[in-house]
């Protein structure tokens, strides 16, 4: 059953990134995406609370090359932490970024799924985009575009996050079934995850990616076209790396 709830979101998120789709329709195929996918996190995590050898505590390097890697790092980061996992940027030898990611596997799993949706989408909408400069203001406009673009859609999925949270805790108030409560099994869980990662990296430093573009506001409305997970919110930073 949980197999056939990620195969649709798939389905769906494939819908939305097909070049003949309009915006209308990714926005509500990518809404119903992100409610499905807050929706499978929350059994997810529920049945691991009863039976743990469903779903355990793993981690993945994401490799990521030019152009944009530190744009697509931060995307990363921020869809990542929505969904209750940990980032650890990396040094990297060759250009690029290194992102090294935790988290239980449904998570995980999770986690690349959007991500990778969201790179073909973030592309194709800046593709379409008149860019109102030429040379290195270009490519700063574009920067900027795109961080207020993975902005806009973190938002989106924090959103369904907490709408998923919130409907389980209710459930939890009406049924007196003896399982443990979604919140208090999502609090352990990250909990899990934060000490594995630090386990991993013992010495750490938070860093932000800082743009000078003026393309921000613009990206972010049209991040907000996505429409991850329900009603709009106002602006608000995407999760933070650690280094």
């Amino acid at each position: 059953m949980q197999t056939d709830l990620l195969d649709r979101v798939r389905k769906l998120l494939a819908k939305a990134e097909d070049e003949g789709c309009t915006p209308a329709e990714a926005e509500a195929l990518t809404a119903k995406a992100a409610e499905l996918m807050a929706r499978y996190g929350i059994d997810r995590a529920l049945l691991g609370a009863l039976h743990p050898e469903t779903d355990s505590v793993g981690d993945r390097v994401f490799d990521l090359d030019n152009p944009w890697a530190a744009v697509k790092a931060h995307l990363l980061a921020g869809l990542a932490g929505a969904l209750r996992c940990q980032c650890i940027l990396l040094n990297r030898r060759q250009p690029g970024s290194r992102v090294h990611v935790f988290g239980f596997l449904s998570d995980l799993e999770r986690a690349d799924i959007l991500f990778t949706s969201l790179l073909v989408q973030m592309a194709r909408a800046l593709a379409a985009q008149p860019v109102p400069a030429y040379g290195g203001a270009a490519k700063a406009w574009r920067r900027s575009w795109m961080l207020g673009f993975a902005s806009a859609v973190v938002a989106r999925v924090r959103a369904a996050e907490e709408a998923a949270v919130a409907s389980a805790s209710a459930d939890d108030s009406q049924a007196a079934n003896g399982r443990p409560s979604a919140e208090l099994v999502l609090a352990d869980r990250a909990l899990t995850v934060r000490r594995q990662a630090e386990h991993a990296y013992p010495r750490t430093r938070r860093t932000r990616v800082t743009y000078s573009g003026s393309g921000y506001a613009d990206g972010y409305r049209e991040g907000q076209k996505a429409d991850i997970g329900g009603a709009k919110l106002r602006s608000r930073p995407a999760g933070a790396l650690s280094r």
